[in-house]
């Protein structure tokens, strides 16, 4: 056991994810120990500085301070359904034993259509269905497309980031009778949720890493005052862990949770007993993340010297930045 957060000791980890299109790209991270156990530091390409810090506060806080008290023993989970054809979305969805959920769409297309089509047929008319737009839309078009995914999927319980800006978000939610999700990590001041959030969604999406992890997203979501929804964009079960320990913390939500793309991915850094697995589209919720073992720690190791070095200068920038 770590006496402090061992910062140099940290491993760069790779796992191969197949996106479902017969292509397979790497998901990368870090695992850092610290004196009562391990977390995950696992930011995009994309995030700057002081999201950076937000991330190495995420991977911290389960080896250090810990996570608030859950309020109840398990939580039902939202399985992610990417941008894959029909037939394989309708597998991914009726192989998961969950029973919601989250699509990914693009321009809302013929494609997007059939994807949700597909997954509604799988899950049946007891089952929820949730998109996530890949990239933004105008106005104009999303309220288009929201309503042609709504009749695809029969009832949709919400679409998450469909526009840029909190305005053109606001303006999409009063010419559509769908819920708005919006990822409270992207509409920030000073650390608490951008007061125009409130006037462009039903529904505040909350990610542990970008949010600077469980406690701090426990409170941007209480700060919000509407109703949240987890999601995770951690790669390993040790990084996955804290989205269930969010949902389980939360006092009133109707949501599932939704834990990426760990169902994607060609392994784990855990072992398979520990590893987040739904049964029956449920996550057991832990006190604290399982912590790696060796052997999956070796076959999962980044070797590249540039890739590590990368790594270890964003780690120097967090760092620097908290």
């Amino acid at each position: 056991m770590q006496t402090l957060i061992d910062l140099a000791g940290a491993r760069v980890f790779a796992i191969p994810a197949d996106d479902g299109l017969g292509e397979t790209r790497a998901r990368e991270g870090m695992l850092i120990e610290g004196p009562q156990g391990w977390g995950e530091f696992s930011p995009a390409d994309s995030a700057d500085p002081a999201e950076l810090a937000r991330w190495l506060t995420a991977a911290t806080e389960p080896g250090t301070v810990g996570w608030p008290d859950a309020v109840r023993g398990r939580v039902p989970v939202a399985v992610t359904v990417p941008a894959v054809p029909a037939e394989q979305a309708r597998r991914l969805a009726a192989g998961s034993g969950c029973r919601t959920a989250d699509v990914l769409v693009g321009p809302g297309d013929a494609a997007d259509i059939a994807r949700v089509e597909a997954v509604r047929d799988a899950l049946g008319p007891a089952g929820r269905v949730r998109c996530r737009a890949g990239a933004p839309w105008a106005v104009d078009t999303a309220a288009a497309v929201i309503a042609e995914l709504a009749r695809a999927a029969g009832e949709l319980e919400f679409v998450t980031q469909p526009c840029a800006s909190l305005a053109e978000t606001a303006a999409l939610r009063r010419a559509v009778d769908v819920p708005i999700g919006v990822e409270a990590s992207r509409h920030q001041v000073g650390g608490r949720p951008d007061p125009a959030l409130a006037q462009a969604a039903d529904v505040v999406v909350l990610d542990c890493g970008p949010l600077g992890g469980v406690r701090r997203a426990l409170r941007v979501g209480e700060m919000a005052g509407l109703p949240s929804a987890v999601t995770s964009t951690a790669v390993s079960t040790v990084g996955l862990a804290a989205a269930v320990a969010l949902a389980a913390a939360l006092p009133d939500s109707g949501y599932a949770c939704g834990t990426g793309e760990r169902a994607l991915l060609a392994g784990d850094l855990v072992s398979e007993s520990r590893s987040l697995t739904p049964t029956d589209g449920f996550l057991p919720v832990a006190p604290m993340p399982p912590g790696p073992r060796a052997d999956l720690l070796e076959r999962f190791a980044v070797t590249d010297p540039r890739r590590i070095a990368r790594w270890r200068h964003r780690l120097e920038i967090a760092r620097s930045a908290g």
